[in-house]
């Protein structure tokens, strides 16, 4: 008998990468020290439903830029500095973080946030689009980390590739899309998004430059290493 069941449209709430349950797990296991000004960028964010990676996807963050003893970071969509903070802490003293965001009120809560922290001398916060920062300012970076407007992540993914070293990484979040991208039918949230995170995605796993892997906790971390040798 043919199945004349149509293909589900998603329902956000219904597709989570990880179940919940597993990320309360995981997070019980994290060792980081609640530093007030980290619980304040996550109190604003549930307030105001402001979208951060979160307290694990942050581990992981500062993780991934230790193991590659990244001294050098580009951020395209930086909020108000919660990923910055992660970032920060990962490069040390001599290493930089280049914030980019449209908002110049974001730049004002970063600032407050990151200068309570003590890391605010590790980074560089500019305000305006994303893409023509980067553009503006010379040289390699170790990380390029993308969580900017979802349309425009393969034109990021393609600005970013040809300035990583070999094995210096590209990271962005979002990129499981809360299921949009492995179901047949959707709701996006801006058109066009979906579409473009997943050109994004295949643009990444089909560069013979590159190894790539997603992390699925929250909403799916991509994360590409330039090739050595």
């Amino acid at each position: 008998m043919t199945n004349m069941q149509s293909p589900t449209i998603l329902n956000p709430a219904v597709l989570v990468p990880v179940n919940p349950t597993i990320e309360k797990y995981m997070r019980s296991l994290a060792s980081e020290t609640d530093h007030p000004a980290l619980i304040e960028m996550e109190a604003l964010a549930e307030k105001n439903n402001f979208p951060i990676v979160g307290r694990l996807v942050g581990i992981f963050l500062e993780t991934l830029a230790k193991t590659a003893n990244a001294q050098r970071i580009f951020e395209f969509g930086s909020g108000y500095g919660y990923s910055a903070y992660w970032f920060a802490k990962a490069v040390g003293t001599s290493g930089k973080v280049i914030c980019a965001d449209g908002d110049p009120l974001n730049k004002k809560k970063a600032e407050q946030y990151l200068g309570d922290a003590d890391l605010l001398k590790r980074v560089d916060f500019r305000v305006g689009i994303a893409q023509e920062i980067f553009a503006q300012v010379d040289g390699l970076f170790d990380i390029c980390y993308n969580d900017a407007d979802k349309g425009d992540y393969p034109q990021i993914w393609r600005m970013a590739k040809d300035r990583i070293p070999p094995g210096g990484l590209y990271i962005a979040d979002n990129v499981l899309w809360h299921g949009r991208v492995a179901v047949e039918r959707y709701v996006d949230i801006v058109p066009g998004w979906t579409e473009a995170i997943l050109e994004h995605n295949q643009l990444i796993f089909k560069d013979s430059e590159f190894d790539a892997f997603i992390n699925p906790v929250r909403d799916g971390v991509i994360v590409a290493r330039k090739k050595t040798g």
